[in-house]
């Protein structure tokens, strides 16, 4: 089994479970799992290969925090962990009941900046039976560039692939394959070209900034605390021009970015196919963040696409967008209710599609 694979359940669970969950005709497809823990969310998909790339059967996702206080301490909290054991056991009942035969779970920054991540890492494997790997920053950029390749304008010149995560930000630049001959491919890979992962995410800096009165204050020290890391970065210099010329975009792959989307939409609740590809100026996000700015928590937490959960973050994800594109002016984003777990899906099942071969038989 390889890295970060696991199976779904303890052994001596399985089999019963299985036949506990009455499903018919599971066997004839081959159905693979997808786990990302993050700083504050515990998220899992279950889908099976299709002619699109992927089809979902079954999704899981809970705000987890557990990367709460992380910042101050250097370690995972035991409530924080407890809360997540009850996710990751929510996880595995659901992929032991679809009898998923392959599955890639990963943990991302929470894990890798706490002192007692692996420890965890190792708790969830003796008491859950789910293998997680914790992956660098790197993989996690490379997997969420995966994860959103069609969404990506192939008739512009370079693309900006932002993640913005609880614990972490992940920046990609990527210079956009144009496609040969008449035929247009849409899923023709555009390579990540320079990536950063600042360690900044809406939990660290809604911790760093609590809200105060004067909130246009707040936000905006908020703004440029994030701003400020994002200059410091100058590996993606080459791309200055390209963005300065404006024949770029973004690609916004976080919940940060598809909570704006529903907020600038009015949505009253939020609805992933009116969200997931749409396109957003730069003056729509502003737009949206000023409504939230002028509300109070309780007010952001009645908006349909926000939520108690996320009422005390939504700003701090609207400053580091808003960061972002201050640095690396572009005028429009597009939304992407897709990411790491969508990558770690497509890398599976290409994987499988390769050792197959042409013809669909194992090399």
């Amino acid at each position: 089994m390889a890295d970060g694979e696991s199976p779904s359940l303890p052994q001596r669970n399985r089999k019963k479970r299985w036949q506990r969950s009455g499903l018919s005709g599971a066997r004839s497809k081959k159905l693979y799992g997808a786990l990302d823990l993050g700083t504050n969310n515990c998220r899992l998909l279950i889908a099976t290969p299709s002619a699109n790339g992927f089809a979902v059967t079954d999704g899981f996702s809970r705000i987890v925090r557990l990367g709460e206080g992380l910042d101050k301490s250097g370690v995972l909290s035991d409530a924080a962990m407890e809360r997540t054991l009850d996710a990751l056991k929510v996880c595995a009942h659901k992929l032991g009941k679809s009898r998923v035969k392959r599955v890639r779970a990963v943990a991302t920054q929470a894990c890798r900046q706490a002192e007692n991540g692996v420890e965890f890492v190792k708790r969830v494997q003796a008491e859950i039976g789910i293998s997680l790997k914790i992956i660098s920053t790197e993989d996690e950029a490379r997997l969420a560039l995966q994860g959103c390749q069609d969404l990506i304008d192939r008739s512009c010149d370079a693309a900006l692939v932002l993640d913005i995560g609880g614990g972490s930000t992940e920046i990609s630049w990527v210079r956009v394959h144009k496609p040969n001959g008449k035929k247009h491919n849409a899923r023709a890979i555009s390579k990540l070209h320079s990536w950063v992962s600042l360690n900044l995410g809406v939990v660290t800096l809604a911790e760093r900034f609590p809200e105060h009165e004067d909130k246009e204050l707040w936000f905006n020290e908020m703004k440029e605390h994030a701003r400020r890391q994002v200059a410091n970065f100058t590996g993606a210099d080459e791309f200055r021009e390209m963005f300065t010329n404006g024949n770029t975009h973004y690609v916004g792959t976080s919940g940060a970015v598809t909570s704006l989307a529903g907020v600038h939409l009015r949505l009253p609740r939020y609805i992933r196919s009116k969200v997931d590809g749409i396109w957003l100026s730069q003056a729509d996000t502003k737009a949206a963040a000023d409504r939230l700015l002028g509300k109070t928590s309780a007010q952001r937490a009645a908006e349909p696409c926000i939520g108690v959960e996320r009422a005390d973050m939504v700003m701090a994800g609207c400053a580091i967008l808003q960061a972002v594109q201050q640095e690396w002016p572009s005028s429009r984003i597009r939304v992407a209710d897709r990411g790491l777990r969508e990558g770690l899906l497509l890398s599976m099942i290409t994987a499988d599609l390769k050792r197959r071969g042409p013809r669909g038989r194992r090399r």
